[in-house]
């Protein structure tokens, strides 16, 4: 990746003249810019933005999506050909991995949104590639999907508070419930505990009020236990039936954050600098406040106030040897004090002025003392996008401050780092800015003949895309249309091309409503973006390291395809070269041969197949051993987009509830049932009791699945990973969820048909060959986790092999012969299969009944591509709902300009 511009333009000390500073790099500039060319090219930064069909679902549902795959500044990655996307559940489980494949830089992929493996709550959608493994797991792509239950019977809403005094923790929970149709459940018993795990921090009962109202408070000395507990409640409906439900406790006792930030880094005595202030309620949003900044001495010196979602900025000149704290006042009231960094006594800042629509004004600031020590050292600043330099100037430093007017024409649109270095490259200060220009975006329009539509109507939208007042030819764009009065939304939430891939990706941490800085643009979301530079952080590389000449670690490689790798070793383990191989992969006739090289190892490049396919490998002597290399995928990581979750779903999603329960009660069909008696024995379930070695377990496993309910994996080892199994996955080991919380982080043990193996092998065993899976907290008196060191038992049981007809001789023969040569038989997971999304046709002509078709998402295509012109056209019909019709349209063209544009119709 070459730096696309490089611009050395010489800094202009205020009131003087271009000619006071030299117009001559000095080594050390040369010498960064070429090692952040490097840094580029042999380490280039790749993205992924998924665009899904809606912002929120239910169980039931199909999520579609796509994903586009970008490097540089956004131009179609060359990188990698697959993508991979988890989606992990509330606890940091992955409940499902699609691995898909990447054609020209985007890909396709649905999730099935069915229970058991789903239930009501907050899903983290992960998506990210081989080669982004190489960098911190902050910066994959992110996104909090909420997911809904239809068929409850109970209605709840829950508000919870905390607080924490000489170890003792204080929580109090108010809690709401009613019936589907907003009755309140008034005057109802409910039996309560505080659970985590199988430890019970509290419990107690109640009574309902009359507005359906239940509070519980409870105390606890076991405070680090509260995070990860759960409020179980039993609330009796009727005198025979009771319901239960789960609520978190994640942010009982979490209070509210404060966060300063001097711009350029430090406060430096006697100058005047903006800092900017971000404070965080519990549940990781941001609030509102005011305050006030004293000295030591007790002297009001500022006085600030957020301007937006818990952000706020004030200017101070800190004084050498004072200090200073923040004095806060919250907006429920609530008062707390934050003491601000410490002042250095000597120093040089670096601001940013960006209210300016054209150009960027930059500032440069030293103290008397530091200019006196660094009188006529060279100083030079970068100012870069991603890895690449589109700024840089240098000067000797001879006055106390310097000023330059820089164009935003020379930098795309996006996040600029502008760094200043002293004449050894060390970073002196630092500071973010974004700009928002045309550099870098397609301009998009979507048109209709008409505005107002009937239902059923047939629906043309003539598409257009320009960049740089150009048509953009094969732009690769994909649409979503909705009826946005079942999914109704605040568009300024939502995660885009834009906000992804200019903003999100680029920074560090939570960015609350990214879209209502792009949404619709003015100087006071400016301002407010600006506030944002200030308060996040940006740590994509450190100059430090490449001033020593040290450059990101390449451990993980790019995927081009799917490979299969590994050693060829014969009896006493040496690899043996110049060995051939053979791989047959499913039933296909013919075999892909390969060579070892000169240690042994293999590898079967560019592979396709779909997931789940059963591939052998052969060698060429019975005396050799295939040692596959195992390549686990990413473990989970915590949802840095957490806050997006929604805490009361029953509540908050009441339209899209509404919509999906009168959906189901139009659809629903009493399917007819038959039942017809039998003599036959009962057949004997596999189980753990069929394998000596495992007798000394429970009689009864304290959790068992069976076969039927593990079709949501093809691959048992995947169905582990996914949860529901009270079972934690991490760095290719699964745990006992309760011993992994608890800090005890033994592995689980593992067996299959009696014998103990590892998740590697399950990666061959098909989950529908699979008769029932036990799972044991612990061994009882077997000795399987005092023999291994672990904790926990997990028992498969494959399903009774079918008896097998007797062989004639020349099968027989057959068979022996086969056994001549090593093989390894294996499924492998390959590519994800993506189904086409429905769309139906009316025919004018025919009468339809009414009321049938409650389609939400009523048109969904990932395919669509701009002509020579940079024009598109798609068709598709209306569903029976009337009123706004919402269609979001996104996407990139090949030299990497990215677009978005929401275009409304009426339907009547």
């Amino acid at each position: 990746m070459n730096i696309r511009k490089l611009y050395v333009t010489l800094l202009l000390v205020i009131g003087a003249s271009l000619s006071a500073f030299s117009q001559k790099d000095t080594i050390g500039l040369n010498t960064m810019m070429l090692r952040t060319a490097k840094l580029g090219s042999t380490h280039p930064i790749e993205k992924v933005y998924l665009h899904f069909d809606k912002p929120y679902y239910a169980i039931g549902d199909t999520v579609w999506f796509k994903a586009y795959v970008t490097a540089d500044t956004h131009l179609p990655s060359q990188i990698s050909k697959i993508v991979y996307v988890d989606v992990i559940n509330a606890k940091d489980s992955i409940a499902q991995t699609l691995k898909l494949q990447v054609l020209g830089s985007v890909a396709f992929g649905n999730v099935l949104l069915n229970a058991p493996l789903y239930k009501q709550g907050n899903y983290h959608f992960r998506a990210y590639t081989n080669w982004m493994r190489n960098d911190d797991p902050a910066y994959f792509f992110n996104k909090t999907i909420p997911v809904a239950a239809v068929e409850k019977q109970i209605i709840t809403n829950i508000s919870v508070s905390g607080s924490t005094k000489a170890n003792t923790s204080k929580v109090t929970a108010k809690v709401i419930f009613k019936d589907p149709t907003g009755k309140p459940y008034a005057n109802k018993r409910v039996n309560w505990k505080v659970v985590n795990d199988e430890e019970t921090l509290a419990k107690g009962k109640g009574n309902t009020a009359v507005n359906g109202v239940l509070d519980v408070t409870f105390t606890t000395n076991k405070t680090t236990e509260v995070p990860t507990a759960e409020l179980q409640t039993e609330l009796s409906v009727t005198d025979e039936k009771t319901v239960n439900n789960t609520f978190s406790l994640t942010h009982a006792l979490d209070q509210p954050d404060v966060q300063l930030f001097p711009e350029g880094g430090d406060l430096i005595s006697g100058l005047r600098c903006k800092v900017a202030v971000k404070a965080i309620a519990p549940n990781g949003l941001g609030i509102d406040f005011k305050g006030t900044v004293t000295d030591n001495n007790g002297t009001n010196v500022a006085e600030f106030t957020s301007q937006h979602l818990g952000m706020g900025v004030f200017t101070l000149q800190p004084e050498a040897g004072k200090t200073y704290k923040a004095n806060v006042t919250f907006a429920d009231g609530s008062q707390s004090s934050y003491p601000l960094p410490a002042v250095r006594a000597e120093g040089i800042t670096l601001s940013v002025v960006n209210t300016d629509p054209v150009n960027l004004e930059v500032k440069l600031t030293a103290n008397p003392s530091f200019l006196q020590k660094n009188q006529d050292k060279v100083f030079y600043m970068m100012g870069t996008v991603g890895e690449n330099v589109f700024y840089a100037g240098q000067t000797r430093l001879q006055r106390d401050s310097y000023l330059n007017t820089i164009p935003k024409t020379r930098f795309p649109a996006g996040i600029v780092k502008f760094t200043l270095f002293n004449e050894r490259g060390e970073a002196q200060a630092e500071r973010i800015v974004f700009v928002m220009n045309n550099g870098g975006l397609m301009n998009l329009s979507v048109k209709s003949p008409q505005v107002n539509f009937a239902t059923r109507q047939k629906v043309t939208l003539n598409i257009a895309a320009t960049a740089a007042a150009k048509p953009s030819e094969a732009a690769n764009l994909s649409l979503t249309v909705l009826d946005e009065n079942k999914v109704p939304y605040d568009d300024r939430s939502e995660i885009t091309i834009l906000t992804n891939l200019l903003l999100t990706s680029e920074l560090k941490g939570y960015v609350e409503k990214p879209n209502y800085y792009f949404d619709q643009p003015n100087q006071k979301t400016a301002d407010d973006l600006d506030a944002l530079m200030l308060t996040q952080g940006y740590r994509r590389f450190s100059f430090k390291d490449l001033v020593d000449g040290r450059y990101p670690p390449a451990k993980y490689d790019p995927e081009q395809g799917i490979d299969i790798k590994g050693t060829l070793r014969n009896a006493t383990g040496l690899p043996i070269s110049r060995g051939n191989l053979t791989m047959i992969i499913g039933d296909r006739k013919s075999a892909v041969p390969v060579v070892t090289n000169a240690v042994g190892e293999f590898r079967f490049a560019n592979l396709m197949y779909p997931d789940s396919t059963k591939i052998t490998i052969n060698a060429p002597s019975s005396n050799f051993m295939i040692m596959l290399e195992n390549n686990p995928l990413a473990p989970p990581t915590p949802n840095v987009n957490a806050a997006d979750g929604v805490s009361n779903i029953d509540s908050s999603m009441t339209a899209y509830i509404d919509y999906q329960k009168q959906k189901a009660a139009r659809s629903h069909l009493l399917s007819e049932v038959t039942i017809r008696s039998s003599n036959r024995a009962i057949e004997k379930k596999p189980s753990h009791e069929d394998y000596p070695g495992l007798m000394g377990l429970n009689p009864f496993p304290d959790a068992e699945v069976t076969g039927e309910r593990l079709n949501i994996s093809p691959l048992m080892s995947d169905a582990l990973k996914g949860g529901g199994f009270g079972l934690t996955y991490n760095e290719n080991k699964l745990y006992i969820t309760r011993n992994y919380d608890s800090g005890n982080k033994k592995e689980v043990a593992l067996y299959y048909n009696g014998m103990p193996v590892d998740l590697t092998f399950l990666q061959g065993i098909s989950t529908s060959d699979v008769a029932s899976v036990e799972v044991f907290r612990d061994d009882g008196v077997s000795g399987v986790n005092r023999m291994d060191g672990t904790a926990g038992v997990v028992v498969i049981n494959p399903k009774p092999a079918a008896k097998q007809p007797h062989m004639s001789r020349a099968e027989v023969n057959a068979f022996l012969s086969s056994l001549q040569h090593s093989a390894q038989s294996l499924l492998f997971k390959g590519y994800t299969s993506s189904r086409m999304f429905y769309s139906p046709k009316y025919d004018p002509a025919k009468t339809y009944p009414l009321g049938g078709d409650m389609r939400s998402t009523i048109y969904w295509n990932p395919k669509v591509m701009t002509d020579k012109n940079g024009n598109a056209t798609v068709e598709f019909y209306n569903a029976d709902g009337k009123g706004s019709y919402r269609a979001i349209l996104e996407g990139i063209d090949a030299n990497g300009n990215i677009g978005r544009y929401v275009y409304h119709y009426t339907v009547q």
